[in-house]
């Protein structure tokens, strides 16, 4: 268990950043993170971190790709996490 809340910490952390220096690329007009990079830090646990960068560097905030996958894959991997925690109990 103390293993998943670790990794949970990192990833959302890593997400954060990884928002915030795509929107100071943005603002440079350099060499950008791609989207999927972006939605896939959600998808494998970083979607808190995702959601936070979004709203702390106002980036993506206006696009409904991210509006809506962002809490989709976050709610997908709570439910995964759920589902390993309670039926095959390995955490």
């Amino acid at each position: 268990m103390y293993i998943l809340i670790i990794y949970l910490m990192v990833i959302n952390f890593i997400a954060l950043i990884v928002y915030g220096i795509d929107k100071r690329k943005a603002i440079m007009n350099k060499w950008r993170i791609s989207e999927n990079i972006l939605l896939l830090f959600s998808l494998i646990g970083g979607g808190i971190g995702s959601f936070i960068g979004m709203i702390l560097f106002h980036h993506k905030t206006h696009k409904m790709k991210f509006l809506l996958l962002v809490p989709l894959f976050t709610i997908i991997f709570g439910i995964v996490i759920y589902y390993l925690n309670t039926m095959i109990e390995i955490f």
